[in-house]
Parts: C-alpha cells; structure tokens; sequence
C-alpha cells in the first residue's frame, strides 16, 4: 500500500491512533520525571485534577479505537461511498478532539453528550455501506 492508497478515512484512523498518546503527553508535561517512569502507573494514579482526566481521557481513547478502526474497515470493505465515510470519520476525529478537550476541562456533563454523538457517528460508519 502506498500513500496514495489510504483514503481521508485511513488517515483519520492514523490521527485517531494517535489522540491516546496526546492526551498522555498532556498529562505528564511538567510532571512526569525518569523516576516515574519505573511505575508509569503509579504516577497516574496519584494524579488529580486536569493531570488525571487527561490521563482517563487517554484509557478512554483508547478504549473506542478498536470500534473505529474496525467501522471503518468494514465501511471500505462493504464499498461504502467513500465521500460519505470521510465526511463521518473526520467528524469522528473532530468529536474526540473536542470530548478530549473537555475531558481535561472537566466539562463532565458535555462529555458525555460529545462522547454520545462519537459513538453514533461510529454507528453510522459501520452501517454507511450499500
């Protein structure tokens, strides 16, 4: 496969792969040290505040990579049009950008419906096919 194989989807997979790993950067920039690194997750768990939601934003990405990932790969496979899946994989990355974000800000209640339209939009990925 080449780059000019992978769709806006594929990519967006690519970005959706890396948001776990932003949020634990996030996280640990300005108080993460080598000696926490011997027990990465005793550091998280000794964490509050906005240090710890971006920490469970990060279980929490990746927790619904593998529905994603998996939407999007039956989309392609069913032949779905690939306009539409692009449309509805880039909202997917856009609405966890945002769910991360507010997650962090620990905006809780607006969370959850972020969160909510996320997973409907992966719902809609997995059904788009002809």
């Amino acid at each position: 496969m080449t780059f000019s194989h992978l769709t806006l989807a594929y990519w967006c997979v690519f970005v959706a792969a890396g948001l776990p790993y932003l949020c634990a950067w996030t996280a640990k920039t300005g108080s993460f040290t080598p000696q926490d690194n011997l027990q990465p997750r005793d550091w998280g768990q000794r964490q509050s505040g906005w240090r710890a939601r971006a920490d469970g934003a990060q279980a929490n990405s990746f927790e619904g990579l593998p529905f994603f990932i998996g939407a999007v790969i039956i989309a392609h496979q069913l032949g779905a049009a690939q306009g539409r899946l692009d449309l509805f994989a880039a909202a997917y990355v856009v609405l966890r950008l945002i769910y991360i974000a507010m997650y962090v800000r620990g905006m809780s209640s607006a969370r959850s419906a972020v969160w909510a339209i996320g997973f409907l939009v992966n719902v809609a990925i997995l059904f788009i096919g002809p």
